[in-house]
């Protein structure tokens, strides 16, 4: 592909006018217009040459400066820049996170209205941006990837919606410093290591922040230390480009070659892009005059790179400086009209709110007359631009100020909570899936026994469930640290890449953040993994993309995109200080969005699976790691059978005490309620199975109006799970109203377990605490029944 004069003066325009939207936008926030700023300034010239490159079915995976890049693309235009800049919570005006996103994030719409999938071969995709430095580079690894597995893998040809043969490219970009972070190199090794068709842009203005780079990195050049990963004759790797930003022909070239690598070929590229500029500096939160000298601000001006294009548009005679002086005029007022249109449009909704509640407030006024009233009605008058919020506060200070149970306050509380309803539909919506496909719309079809159900050890049951969904999914595909050729370290996948080839189950290094990334990344584009954690010690390293990444997903794109990645991983009950955590707090608490799964035995774990593959939602499924030799009876119809998320299950029926508790600690209350059982007491078990979400229709406060006491048991610290359950039972079912005496907390100790048989009986709930607990309980109730033991 080569360029026409037209298509250079039409880049250079649209760079230009990008760079005005900069200029524009950090205006607003400074005038309070906008909160907070952060723009593609001193980048416009290598994004419009990467925007040459980039072909429908394409994504990109990159963080917040490559708003020309969108703007050539057409997946964003310069007034749903300006919407997102002022937040503007419509998602036709600002589609990319109806507000809920700082500007320059961007996330191309991947589902319809209703949740289903868009055919992504037909436009340019962006996956949801994050703030988080390099925390879109895990995910690049599976957008990438998934080309190389539609490609590989006959049987996903249908799937055109997704794939056209495996052609797409995913493009990452990241700024210099970022380079530095871990997530960056884990992510470029994998890369590199799978021979997938990513092309990483590096913009390199030479600063993080205020920190140049001889503190980022090893001999303050990026390319020279990525030297190493350069493909030769005899080893794959990745080709590297180290080109200027201000040098449009020589960008053009670089992306040309390397998008042509990567379709073609699937080999990876890494483009350096050296000497840019930030013009404005790091955002609107600070001035860049205060790290940068004199001189180096003064060869930023000379060698911006719009400045650089211009000087060499005109010496290829081109155009003439009058000529481009006259666009440019044009193009800057286009721009600020652009800009107060989007105001208004933001603006105006608002205002209309703020109209009816001041009819209402004169209305109160005329039939009341309340100074209070006055007062607020005062303030609100004097909103010159108001915000929904401080509407709220008004109606709010206005219901204060008013007599109860009069008609007129009727019609303002009526008002007030309507506009709560609003606000929460576009605040705090899409969290979790509004797709029939929903988990929680998955139909529960109950395990079938029968008399020659087979008995087998817990990891065969999985391994049977496994093989059967990669079956009939052909969308399906695992990969982990041995999850491979060894089949996991807990045989769950046992012969079963042998059986559908290394293309769907395969083997990863140790890099748990890109294995969740993968994860992400294919998921964003059709296909369905389930990646495996090893460990719960180990989940510690990949927590962060799935909280800033997956686990937030559809909230932040209000819906407009889903990953229904599937992380497997396994703990709690085993002797040592690692590979015995339970860190179920810290995960429930980081991975709102995500359902969160704890099944008691690995026949639960299947029922689980199969939920999962027929609903459209991330989930984490934690299986018990002691439980995979123990034996278990195979439903006949392990294919069929689907456990519904959030619903409790009651091992065994008491009317004494109520013990809620799941995964490992299911067995050690049955074994203790067997003992209290003995005494005359009887303890009704009841294992909650997920814990996000949890116990969708109250079965467990139905439990304690019949018990009045109750105890919440796991192996996490002292105020984790259990305290995330208790509140969920006696506060949001109203537990507290049933009880007659207080509720217990049974954790491990607030440290790791430590190693050995001793260490694990001193460091966790064993049988015996579980009794004495209780029995405590029924002790304090009924003295002379349940004498001291203790």
């Amino acid at each position: 592909m080569s360029l026409s004069q037209t298509d250079v003066l039409s880049d250079y325009r649209l760079g230009y006018r990008s760079r005005q939207a900069s200029l524009t936008g950090r205006k607003e926030v400074l005038t309070g217009k906008a909160k907070f700023g952060i723009f593609g300034d001193g980048k416009e010239v290598a994004q419009l040459a990467m925007a040459r490159a980039t072909q429908p079915g394409d994504f990109r995976s990159g963080y917040y400066r490559d708003q020309t890049w969108a703007l050539a693309t057409g997946l964003v235009t310069l007034e749903q820049f300006f919407a997102q800049l002022y937040a503007h919570a419509d998602v036709t005006a600002e589609p990319h996170s109806a507000g809920r996103q700082m500007n320059a994030h961007f996330a191309s719409r991947s589902l319809n209205t209703d949740g289903t999938w868009r055919d992504l071969t037909q436009q340019y995709n962006s996956s949801a941006d994050g703030s988080p430095t390099a925390s879109q580079m895990p995910r690049l690894v599976g957008l990438a990837q998934a080309s190389k597995l539609y490609r590989d893998i006959p049987a996903l040809a249908d799937l055109d919606q997704f794939s056209r043969n495996g052609n797409e490219i995913a493009f990452g970009t990241i700024g210099n410093a970022s380079c530095a972070e871990g997530l960056f190199w884990e992510a470029i090794n994998a890369i590199g290591v799978l021979q997938i068709p990513a092309v990483m842009s590096i913009w390199d203005d030479g600063y993080g922040i205020s920190v140049p780079n001889h503190y980022q990195v090893t001999k303050s050049n990026i390319s020279e230390v990525l030297k190493g990963f350069q493909r030769t004759d005899q080893d794959a790797g990745f080709e590297i480009f180290r080109v200027h930003g201000w040098d449009y022909p020589g960008l053009y070239k670089a992306y040309q070659e390397a998008a042509k690598l990567a379709r073609e070929a699937h080999v990876p590229s890494i483009i350096h892009v050296i000497e840019m500029t930030q013009p404005q500096g790091h955002s609107t939160s600070g001035s860049h005059e205060r790290y940068k000298s004199p001189e180096r601000l003064a060869w930023e001006a000379e060698n911006d790179c719009l400045l650089r294009m211009r000087q060499w548009i005109i010496r290829e005679g081109m155009a003439g400086e009058e000529e481009m002086d006259a666009w440019e005029k044009e193009d800057r007022k286009s721009v600020r009209k652009i800009k107060n249109t989007a105001w208004d449009t933001y603006l105006a909704p608002i205002q209309q709110e703020q109209a009816e509640l001041s009819n209402l407030l004169k209305e109160v006024q005329q039939q009341l007359s309340l100074e209070g009233v006055n007062e607020v009605l005062r303030k609100l008058t004097a909103l010159s631009v108001p915000s929904r919020g401080e509407l709220m506060e008004i109606a709010h200070e206005a219901l204060v100020a008013m007599p109860q149970h009069h008609p007129v306050r009727e019609v303002l509380l009526t008002w007030k909570k309507n506009q709560e309803a609003a606000n929460a539909d576009r605040y705090n919506t899409y969290l979790y899936s509004h797709s029939t496909e929903a988990a929680k719309e998955v139909e529960a079809v109950p395990a079938a026994y029968s008399e020659s159900s087979p008995i087998m050890s817990g990891f065969e049951v999985l391994n049977k469930c496994f093989d059967l969904i990669f079956e009939r999914d052909a969308r399906a595909v695992a990969f982990g640290e041995d999850v491979g050729y060894l089949g996991d370290v807990n045989q769950g996948f046992k012969d079963l890449q042998a059986k559908y080839t290394e293309s769907r189950i395969f083997d990863t290094g140790i890099r748990e953040a890109t294995i969740a990334g993968q994860a992400i990344g294919l998921a964003l584009r059709g296909l369905r993994p389930i990646a495996e954690i090893q460990y719960l010690d180990y989940f510690i390293y990949a927590i962060q993309t799935l909280s800033d990444d997956l686990a937030c997903l559809q909230y932040r794109t209000r819906g407009g995109q889903k990953a229904p990645a599937i992380i497997r991983t396994r703990g709690h009950r085993l002797e040592g200080i690692w590979h015995a955590g339970s860190p179920m707090g810290m995960i429930i608490h980081a991975l709102r969005g995500m359902h969160v799964l704890v099944p008691r035995n690995m026949t639960q774990a299947a029922g689980f699976y199969n939920t999962l593959f027929k609903g459209d939602e991330p989930a984490v499924v934690v299986e018990v790691l002691n439980g995979y030799r123990l034996k278990e009876k195979c439903p006949d119809n392990l294919s069929e059978f689907c456990l519904p998320l959030g619903v409790p299950e009651i091992l065994r029926e008491g009317d004494d005490v109520t013990i809620v508790t799941y995964g490992a600690c299911c067995r050690i209350a049955m074994a203790a309620a067997e003992q209290l059982s003995e005494l005359g007491i009887e303890v009704e078990v009841i294992d909650v199975q997920s814990l996000l979400p949890f116990d969708r229709h109250h079965r467990i406060v139905e439990s304690l109006k019949k018990t009045s006491r109750i105890l919440f048991l796991d192996e996490d610290v002292p105020g984790g799970a259990t305290a995330f359950m208790m509140q969920e039972v006696l506060e949001k079912q109203g537990g507290y109203y049933y009880l007659d005496s207080e509720p217990v907390t049974l954790t491990s100790q607030p440290h790791r377990p430590a190693y050995g048989s001793d260490g694990d009986y001193f460091s966790k709930p064993q049988v015996e605490h579980v009794f004495k607990e209780v029995y405590e309980l029924m002790n304090e109730a009924e003295p002379d029944r349940f004498p001291e033991l203790f």
